[in-house]
């Protein structure tokens, strides 16, 4: 099965919506224009079922095979909002929305999974159910983590459930897959420093906090160094840091650290916060001071899951040719969420040459539209063959 010819004559079409998408990026949960233009279209198509509201703005579209006997319902995963990015490419249909972008193409995923939408209501040679999903908040606000609590695997359900991502400088159309872990846990931490402030040039009277925070900074790079199994992952990145001082002469009394931590798997993830805490405490109290750590588990580590995988990488071969071993991804991915509650598993897509996601240049590749609806066909025809 190489890509459709019904999604060569839809690419106009699905274009089109997915440059409208990105003229009008909403951020978080705040997909109102988005989810109100996706659920017009589902209802257009004939979708057996729309329903709004999950997941606060998400979406859910039904659409039943020509027959139901498999006991199949596969759940198929785009996600809508744009990020809080000033565009810069200077694209005829760029964002008309000061300070928010479609950075990540999540234009993209939309209208892909809007055009095998589409196709699948018009075809429905399948034997099962599709539950198409469209889901906000992904870029840090767990959207999917919302979904699932509304009880969408449950309300629908869902046997099975597949996502897509769009990837830049993979050629487009192409696709990559790895089972097992794949995208990390994403968490994030604050640390406060309480020194003792004063005169710069009276230091013997001072607790300094910003050395203080310059030798955690330096220790907490111990963590991947020498406590963490070399051969399992994990990235500790401080990634911001204030002082209450503004002035040349003033050593300041409070300095306040933000930073991640990237893991692969549970016990890292366990050992990296239980590390973090204790070399943040233990190397300022050797100095005289105090620190304060607030620490937050984000996403959990992507799982794909092995047969899932296998397939997913089968029906890729089938559209495009070939299907490469992903490399594991140090980012974070919401989907997560829906891999922990069913089966499943999550590809990419070729994007293209060009700026990379989250970059103020980046854009979705209109040209992947054909391979990525083909393969969302292809799990649902292959999956569940028409009796």
């Amino acid at each position: 099965m190489p890509v459709k010819n019904r999604f060569a004559e839809l690419l106009p079409e699905i274009t089109a919506w997915r440059r409208d998408l990105h003229e009008n990026p909403e951020i978080l949960f705040e997909t109102h224009r988005t989810s109100a233009l996706v659920a017009e279209k589902l209802r257009e198509f004939g979708c057996d079922e729309v329903v709004t509201g999950i997941g606060r703005t998400g979406v859910v579209g039904v659409i039943k095979g020509k027959t139901d006997t498999s006991g199949k319902v596969i759940g198929l995963r785009a996600d809508m909002d744009a990020l809080p990015i000033l565009e810069a490419t200077g694209l005829a249909y760029a964002s008309k929305t000061p300070g928010a972008m479609h950075a990540c193409g999540h234009d993209g995923h939309t209208a892909m999974l809007l055009g095998a939408a589409k196709y699948l209501s018009e075809t429905r040679n399948f034997d099962g159910q599709v539950v198409v999903i469209f889901q906000p908040a992904e870029e840090g606000g767990g959207g999917g983590r919302e979904m699932c609590e509304d009880g969408m695997m449950d309300r629908w359900n869902i046997t099975e459930v597949y996502g897509m991502h769009n990837w830049p400088g993979r050629p487009v159309g192409s696709f990559a897959i790895r089972p097992g872990a794949f995208f990390a846990a994403t968490d994030q931490f604050e640390i406060i420093i309480e020194g003792k402030g004063g005169h710069a040039a009276k230091p013997q009277e001072t607790v300094d906090s910003t050395l203080v925070a310059a030798h955690v900074i330096t220790a907490l790079q111990s963590i991947a160094s020498r406590n963490a199994d070399p051969v399992d992952q994990v990235v500790v990145s401080v990634t911001s840091i204030e002082s209450s001082s503004k002035a040349f002469n003033v050593i300041a009394q409070r300095v306040h650290m933000k930073g991640t931590v990237r893991t692969m798997s549970k016990g890292m993830r366990d050992l990296a916060e239980k590390r973090l805490k204790a070399i943040s405490e233990g190397t300022a109290g050797a100095f005289g001071a105090v620190a304060a750590i607030k620490y937050h588990r984000g996403y959990p580590c992507m799982v794909n899951h092995e047969d899932q995988t296998a397939f997913a990488a089968e029906v890729a071969r089938s559209v495009s040719g070939g299907c490469e071993d992903a490399p594991l991804v140090m980012g974070g991915e919401d989907f997560a969420f829906m891999l922990e509650e069913r089966p499943g598993a999550y590809i990419l897509v070729g994007n293209g040459d060009g700026a990379s996601v989250h970059h103020p240049e980046y854009n979705f590749n209109d040209d992947a539209i054909p391979a990525g609806c083909s393969w969302w066909a292809g799990i649902v025809e292959q999956r569940m063959p028409a009796a």
